[in-house]
């Protein structure tokens, strides 16, 4: 059928006289017509899910560029100041190293109550006791405490206390209670201390 006798044909059709129940009687130009364009709607259907797939892509592909180029930005931020980290690192190593030299060992606990009875004694106090305790262990360190009575004056339980806090290792003190030797005289005073002096847990850092 020549394009101008499917027109001619299709010009004569009565849209009326067409029953949609039996779509086979239709004229030969309506069948080419309708088969036309289902098949413009079929591809058109079929182009539109294609186009919507692609814009998803495209907008993943988006998103992650966006969180590629974060991760590049905070990388690079990282590279530029490495060499100011690997400074602070080594200066944080130089300082942990002094604190654990701060730390006794077990061998340097007798050189340490050595030192807070002398310091006891250039105050001028008088120790009832000085005793170590059960050590309390800790992730990083391990404590040791030291429980101390002295009897003395006010001003040399004072010079006592600093002279303790000011010791090349760390020892901090703690429970303080000051009372007088005999009750209703200020004249001479006990006090009980708790010291605490630290030392590192090797064990617990490889933990």
């Amino acid at each position: 059928m020549s394009p101008s006798q499917w027109f001619e044909g299709l010009r004569k059709v009565d849209i009326n006289d067409l029953d949609l129940n039996n779509i086979g009687s239709w004229p030969t130009a309506i069948k080419g017509l309708a088969g036309g364009l289902l098949i413009v709607l079929v591809l058109a259907l079929g182009y539109s899910f294609y186009l919507k797939d692609l814009e998803n892509q495209l907008e993943q592909a988006r998103a992650g560029e966006a969180t590629l180029k974060e991760q590049f930005a905070s990388k690079a931020r990282l590279a530029a100041n490495l060499e100011r980290y690997i400074e602070q690192m080594k200066a944080m190593e130089t300082s942990f190293g002094v604190l654990l030299r701060q730390l006794p060992s077990d061998t340097e606990v007798p050189g340490l109550l050595e030192d807070i009875t002398r310091t006891g004694l250039g105050s001028g106090l008088e120790f009832e006791e000085i005793k170590l305790l059960p050590e309390v262990t800790q992730q990083f360190y391990i404590e040791l405490p030291i429980q101390i009575t002295v009897t003395g004056a006010y001003h040399d339980l004072a010079t006592f206390v600093s002279g303790v806090a000011s010791l090349p290792r760390i020892v901090t003190l703690h429970d303080f209670n000051v009372e007088p030797v005999v009750p209703d005289s200020g004249a001479k005073l006990r006090m009980n201390i708790l010291a605490k002096t630290y030392r590192y847990n090797d064990k617990g850092l490889q933990k």
